[in-house]
C-alpha cells in the first residue's frame, strides 16, 4: 500500500529516484518477544529497517536487534523495485545507504537487476593506506590554512574474500585542524559505488550524491519522534509490526496533507511534529448527545487561513 500510494503521488513518472534505506533503534524496556541487546546502541531494542524515496515512506519493516544491519533487505528491495517497475518501466532507480548496507549480497542483486547503488563503505588500515598521499596533502592544506581540507581519490577496489568482484570505490581524505596550530587528525572516508566515472566525479559523488542520504535521518525523526512509531510495548512482533504500521500510515497521511492541502502555505515544508501542534491540535468543545457529537470550534486560531487552505485543497482534489 505505501508503494502504491509513492506511485500515485506523481502524476508523471520521473526518470530517476533515490531509494535510500536505513536501520535504527528502537528502545524496549520489556520483555518483548525478539528483543535482544544491541552493542552499537548500547540498549535492548528492536532494529525496524525504514526505506525512504524522498519524503515518501516505502516500507517499514520490524526486525529483533540480533542480526545484520542489512537483513531483508534484498527482499524488500526486490518487492519495492518489482511494484515500481510495473507502473513505471522506464524509471531508473539508485539504491543508496550507509556502510551497513555494503554487502556483496545486495550489491550483486542491483547490478543483476539494472539497480544503481551508492552504499557508504567502512574504512579500514589497507583502504586508508590506498590514500596516504591524499591525506598527506590534505594535512600540509590544513596546517596552511587553519580550516579542514579534502582531497577525493577514485579507485577500483576488492575485498579481499567477501566481495566477488572489483567495483569502483570513492575516497575522501579529509584532514580536520586540532586545537593549537601544527595539530589535527584525519577524517577519511569511503564509498562504494556502480555510478560511472564519467557520470559522477569523485567529489560531486560524495559531497552532493552520497551526503544528501543524511536527509533520511530527518524522515527517521519524525516517524519515531514525532509519531509515536518507537511505541512498541505489546507482547509479539506480530502486534509490534502492526504498531509501526500505524504509525507509518499516520506519516503518510500528514506527507498528502502537506504535499496537497499545504503546498502553498508556510507548512509546505514543515515536519510531522510542527504540523501536529500548531495546525491539528485545537482546543474545542465536545458535546455528544443520544444521535450525534458535536464539536465547537474555537473562532480565534492563528492558523485560520491555511486551515481553511488545506480544506479547500483537499475537498478539490477529492471532488
Amino acid at each position: 500500500m505505501f508503494v502504491d500510494l509513492f506511485l500515485d503521488a506523481h502524476a508523471v513518472p520521473p526518470p530517476q529516484i533515490t531509494l535510500d534505506l536505513d536501520a535504527t533503534d528502537d528502545p524496549l524496556h520489556g520483555h518483548q518477544e525478539g528483543r535482544f541487546f544491541h552493542g552499537y546502541y548500547d540498549n535492548y531494542c528492536y532494529l525496524p529497517l525504514y526505506v525512504f524515496c524522498g519524503r515518501h515512506l516505502l516500507a517499514s519493516k520490524l526486525r529483533p536487534a540480533n542480526i545484520d544491519g542489512s537483513a531483508g533487505s534484498i527482499e524488500e528491495v526486490a518487492r519495492i523495485v518489482t511494484q515500481i517497475r510495473a507502473r513505471w518501466p522506464a524509471v531508473r532507480i539508485l539504491l543508496r545507504a550507509d556502510s551497513g548496507f555494503a554487502r556483496d549480497g545486495l550489491m550483486s542483486w542491483c547490478e543483476t537487476n539494472s539497480v544503481d547503488f551508492l552504499f557508504g563503505l567502512a574504512r579500514n588500515t589497507r583502504l586508508v593506506g590506498e590514500i596516504e598521499a591524499e591525506l598527506a596533502a590534505a594535512a600540509e592544506l590544513s596546517q596552511l590554512s587553519g580550516k579542514p581540507a579534502r582531497r577525493f581519490k577514485d579507485f577500483a577496489w576488492r575485498t579481499r574474500d567477501s566481495w566477488s568482484h572489483q567495483r569502483r570505490v570513492v575516497a575522501k581524505a579529509e584532514w580536520l585542524p586540532g586545537g593549537t596550530p601544527g595539530t589535527g587528525e584525519a577524517n577519511p572516508r569511503f564509498v562504494v559505488t556502480s555510478l560511472s566515472r564519467e557520470e559522477h566525479q569523485a567529489r560531486h559523488l560524495y559531497e552532493k550524491l552520497y551526503c544528501a542520504r543524511g536527509e533520511m535521518e530527518n524522515r527517521i525523526k519524525e516517524c519515531q519522534l514525532d509519531l509515536y512509531a518507537d511505541r512498541t510495548s505489546a507482547q509479539t512482533m506480530r502486534a509490534n509490526q502492526l504498531r509501526l504500521w500505524l504509525a507509518s500510515m499516520a506519516y503518510v497521511l500528514l506527507c498528502a496533507l502537506r504535499r496537497i492541502g499545504l503546498k502553498h502555505t508556510q507548512f509546505a515544508r514543515a515536519s510531522c511534529g510542527t504540523i501536529r501542534l500548531k495546525l491539528l491540535k485545537i482546543g474545542a468543545l465536545v458535546r455528544s448527545s443520544v444521535r450525534r457529537i458535536k464539536l465547537a470550534m474555537p473562532t480565534a486560531f492563528p492558523y485560520q487561513a491555511e486551515y481553511r487552505a488545506a480544506h479547500a485543497a483537499l475537498t478539490a482534489a477529492t471532488a
